[in-house]
């Protein structure tokens, strides 16, 4: 069964920077979409951004220029660096292939906040 594990939240001001990393236990990782996702209070899970196995990226409008996604398929890893953060931010966010699978892992909190 695949598994997603991700780290790397941290509570942060705005205008500061994290980077996310997800580890997903899939033999197929290396020709898989992988992408971000998070989810607000109250607010349904949102596609963030995604990768394909080429490189190639895509980010929703919000995270333009400020988030890049990457992988590194030989350690099954995909990260997101996120900078100048605003505290529109703050989710739980998660890793997932793209479109997502009904398995999500425990996601890692983060919090822009003064």
């Amino acid at each position: 069964q695949v598994q997603f594990v991700e780290s790397g939240g941290d509570l942060v001001q705005p205008g500061g920077s994290l980077r996310l990393s997800c580890v997903a236990s899939r033999s197929r990782f290396t020709f898989d979409v992988m992408g971000w996702y998070r989810q607000a209070p109250g607010k349904q899970r949102e596609w963030v951004a995604r990768i394909t196995p080429s490189g190639t990226t895509d980010y929703v409008d919000s995270v333009k220029g400020r988030f890049t996604i990457s992988r590194d398929n030989a350690k099954n890893t995909v990260y997101l660096q996120m900078n100048s953060l605003k505290p529109g931010d703050t989710a739980v966010y998660y890793c997932n292939l793209w479109p997502a699978l009904s398995t999500w892992g425990q996601g890692t909190q983060v919090t822009v906040s003064s």
